[in-house]
């Protein structure tokens, strides 16, 4: 077991130039907090915080019932760190507090003009991509900094990207070059790709199409999957799906795994053990790429994971992962900087001094170019993780972790300062 945790261990960070152990949140006040200060006599500073969350109602049904998404999905994550933050803050005189907004898009646009008026500036934004450029939209020009989690659309880092929006939930490039860096690593090369009927789908094939040029994998043939399976949770469905995926299959060129694009999870799930032939399923089944993993272990996983479980009586998803490392962040920015007003923290949190802890080895930081958090991802199986990336050997003149993703030269936002 030793043997295992090294390997995974050691692709992420192997090539870093000079990867330096995240600091605790309050290691950087106490190294320069005057001798001579009482924290209580100074005036107390108190950050709210606002999540706001689109109603996504209609939205389908996964396939597991073990995927169904909690109610609060999100927020549990938000409302760790807002303790965390806190307990790091009765030392520093600050405080903190979550507000939470659910409802339209246009709902949440008064919500959060009304909130910020109140002084909560800093807003964590759960929304679909058109949603949230209308929600950045309508907050540009007010003391407002927008942290995107769950949304993994490229274009709203790239030519869609906005000066008040930075970006917590990986992009679909950085999820599919996660996994072709760790599927090229391996020697399975020959990839063939299966996507499905839907915008995101096909986004989604568009990242690996690129991913597997850029790292050396060759999609050997491509495939969209239209079938309709029926009643799932019928009686005998099963026995519709066990014969549909293998001839869906049976003619599919020789390949190493089959990649699955199935961004909203409608039938990826079928693919493992139904297939033609024996073949590996990755994407989103089987093996995947994520910002968190459930079980992950590693740099003080454990005592993270059992502290949320605690707090929520479940397990953490990406979605909680992304929502905790942007509230951290705000409390990050608010302990180096001992301060609680926005344009001080806004500052300091877009620049290149910032970083931020978040279980992941190193200190995650955001790319100045399109304002997306740089961090390793995780490349995983539903119960254990398998490795991490960037992978060993995939190098980078300043930071492997931009090997993730669109880098600086490719950039095509404009809203940021090149």
């Amino acid at each position: 077991m030793i043997v295992g945790c090294a390997a995974l261990a050691s692709p992420t960070f192997a090539q870093d130039a000079a990867p330096q152990p995240a600091p605790s949140a309050a290691t950087p006040a106490a190294q320069s907090e005057p001798a001579n200060t009482n924290a209580s006599e100074k005036k107390k500073i108190t950050i709210s915080i606002l999540y706001a969350k689109q109603d996504r109602t209609e939205d389908e049904l996964p396939l597991s019932m073990l995927d169904l998404p909690a109610a609060d999905d999100g927020v549990a994550g938000a409302k760790l760190a807002i303790a965390d933050n806190n307990t790091t803050g009765r030392f520093l005189n600050q405080a903190y507090k979550l507000d939470v907004l659910n409802g339209s898009v246009d709902d949440l646009i008064k919500g959060a003009t009304e909130k910020i008026d109140a002084g909560d500036n800093f807003i964590i934004a759960d929304m679909e991509p058109d949603a949230l450029l209308k929600f950045a939209d309508a907050l540009k020009g007010k003391n407002a900094l927008i942290f995107n989690v769950g949304n993994p659309d490229d274009r709203l880092r790239e030519e869609d990207c906005r000066a008040n929006v930075l970006h917590i939930a990986p992009t679909r490039s950085m999820l599919t070059d996660a996994l072709a860096q760790y599927l090229v690593w391996k020697q399975w090369r020959n990839w063939l790709l299966v996507y499905g009927p839907t915008p995101e789908d096909k986004l989604l094939a568009d990242a690996y199409r690129r991913s597997a040029k850029k790292f050396g994998g060759k999609i050997v043939q491509e495939l969209e999957f239209k079938q309709d399976t029926g009643s799932r949770r019928a009686d005998g469905g099963y026995e519709q799906v066990q014969q549909q995926i293998p001839t869906f299959l049976q003619n599919a060129k020789d390949h190493d795994v089959i990649i699955i694009a199935d961004e909203k999870h409608l039938f990826a799930d079928y693919f493992p053990f139904r297939t033609w032939v024996p073949r590996p399923i990755a994407g989103s089944a089987g093996l995947t790429a994520a910002s968190w993993h459930p079980a992950l272990e590693f740099w003080g996983g454990t005592q993270f994971q059992h502290r949320f479980r605690k707090l929520n009586s479940r397990l953490m998803r990406n979605i909680d992962y992304d929502a905790w490392v942007a509230t951290r962040a705000i409390g990050e920015a608010a302990t180096r900087k001992h301060a609680g007003d926005f344009d001080t923290l806004r500052a300091f949190i877009k620049s290149p001094d910032f970083e931020v802890a978040a279980f992941k080895g190193v200190a995650t930081s955001f790319r100045t170019w399109n304002g997306q958090l740089r961090e390793p991802l995780i490349i995983g199986t539903a119960k254990l993780p398998v490795s991490v990336s960037p992978q060993v050997g995939f190098l980078h003149q300043t930071s492997v972790l931009d090997t993730l993703g669109y880098d600086k030269p490719e950039s095509k936002c404009k809203a940021y300062t090149q």
